[in-house]
């Protein structure tokens, strides 16, 4: 027997109305406060019980959503023993009939909302005026670490769920899951995840609100996440740092075997990885949303980001981009493996860099996988690949510092499908987009995994020169008031 499609729906009109006089007067208040607190992701805050910053924010959204004294919602924060706190809320289904309780409203499925509130540390380059703990509102952009990535996703939920109250529509139990980690591989995620298995219930549609979107026109669908592989290789050739006049030359630059370590992996000249097993085919529904996403997009799939732009005999000229075919440039970042050096040790600045030959080099590496490469058995690859058969015999090692498999959406349901591209037209006047993106959630591979039956709406803010993780970051505070009245449409909308 086939579940039964609402026939009621939200006035959308209504719905935004109320949706953006809640950001107005409350969202971007809270988020501006938010954004004011450096509560970085375990990972880049060894000290983050002791500093409590990620307490903080918790306790602040926390008390925000009991404020809005949400008819049926409970809430609590949830703290294992070591592990950075969830907040964990249930709103309890409704048949939107005024004045029955909602324990009568039986419903076996449910919906989970996700977020995080943790966040990616400072990172240089920011305008003069702006800061990664300085919020300014300009322009309908809220500026500052954390608030598009992803610290709005607590405060969209619940102005969501309002909207739906406010119009006595009848909805399934909605449970929200928001966790303190994501930044950091979201290790300390799953055990939260199995403590919590009998209270989340039998999970029908998930709302990720930690993604990206292609444009500010239209909603977007997630259609994939890539996975990834980090961690720290060094090379070590001496002890202490020697006079380089006296040795270079005769010592090997702990650089030069660097680079001939990562040639193993990566090819230098178009950065292509190596390896077969890094790889694999894109699935044939994936390449016909990425050729349409790429006519819809064009050349902006590329030009969305800050080039380095410089002026040559009056000619302004930029640096290039490894392909400008919009549909290979989309696949490219989403499903190809790819190698990013964040971060450097044993390099001195330049007034501290005397003529020296170092003792080691280490580097960061963020090793992007496709969305259906096994990021254990990658990991294990790259350290073997990397490790073994140290050109003269230098101490190479590469240590882990997390992995997360990557993430391909399961098919999509009829009545998603409609409820996505209604919901698209009614806010924004165009059909729902589907897009890959090339970020990690690690929940969502965890929920799939779970769940296999529940229809996936990974969706967000984190459009063009939102710039998450760097300078400058932004939410575009219209485009989210519309996202948040698309998501309560969406809820409405699923068969009970």
């Amino acid at each position: 027997m086939n579940a039964r499609v609402p026939e009621s729906a939200l006035n959308a009109a209504q719905a935004l109305g109320q949706v953006s006089r809640a950001w107005d007067d409350g969202i971007v208040g809270q988020l501006s406060d938010y954004i004011a607190i450096p509560a970085k992701s375990p990972m880049f805050d060894s000290d983050w019980a002791q500093n409590g910053f990620i307490d903080a924010v918790v306790s602040n959204a926390a008390a925000w959503v009991e404020a809005q004294k949400v008819q049926g919602l409970t809430l609590e924060i949830i703290r294992l023993e070591g592990r950075t706190p969830v907040l964990f809320f249930e709103v309890l289904p409704s048949t939107g009939a005024v004045g029955v309780d909602a324990k009568q409203a039986t419903s076996t499925n449910s919906v989970l909302m996700y977020g995080h509130l943790d966040k990616q540390p400072e990172f240089t380059g920011w305008r003069h005026d702006l800061g990664a703990w300085t919020p300014k509102y300009e322009n309908g952009k809220l500026y500052g670490r954390g608030g598009a990535d992803d610290g709005y996703a607590v405060y969209a939920s619940i102005a969501a769920i309002q909207a739906i109250k406010s119009q006595n529509l009848p909805h399934p139990r909605i449970v929200g899951l928001i966790e303190t980690c994501e930044e950091s591989g979201s290790y300390d995620l799953l055990p939260y995840i199995d403590a919590l298995r009998t209270r989340l219930g039998d999970v029908a549609l998930v709302i990720c609100l930690d993604s990206g979107a292609g444009n500010y026109d239209q909603l977007w669908l997630t259609s994939s996440l890539r996975g990834m592989a980090s961690g720290v290789l060094k090379v070590e050739i001496l002890t202490e740092g020697v006079h380089s006049g006296d040795a270079s030359g005769l010592v090997p630059s702990s650089f030069r075997i660097m680079r001939q370590v990562l040639d193993r992996l990566e090819d230098s000249a178009t950065g292509r990885l190596l390896p077969n097993a890094f790889h694999c085919e894109v699935p044939a529904d994936r390449l016909a949303q990425t050729k349409a996403t790429a006519a819809i997009l064009g050349d902006e799939v590329f030009k969305r980001f800050p080039w380095a732009h410089y002026d040559c005999a009056g000619a302004n000229t930029f640096a290039l981009p490894t392909t400008t075919d919009p549909m290979q440039a989309l696949l490219n970042r989403t499903w190809a493996p790819t190698l990013s050096v964040t971060g450097a040790e044993g390099l001195p600045d330049f007034k501290n860099a005397g003529n020296v030959l170092r003792p080691y080099t280490a580097f960061k590496l963020s090793l992007r996988l496709p969305p259906l490469i096994d990021a254990g058995t990658a990991t294990q690859l790259l350290k073997t690949l990397l490790e073994d058969n140290a050109p003269d015999q230098a101490r190479v090692t590469f240590e882990s510092s997390g992995s997360a498999t990557g993430w391909n959406a399961p098919g999509t349901a009829p009545w998603f499908e409609h409820a996505l591209n209604a919901a698209s037209q009614a806010y924004f006047g165009a059909p729902c987009g589907y897009i890959g993106q090339g970020g990690t959630i690690p929940l969502m591979n965890m929920l799939s995994t779970g769940f296999p039956m529940a229809q996936m709406m990974v969706c967000g803010v984190l459009g063009p020169k939102s710039n998450a993780h760097g300078p400058n970051e932004f939410l575009h505070v219209p485009f989210a008031k519309k996202l948040t009245a698309a998501v309560a449409q969406v809820i409405v909308q699923m068969p009970r």
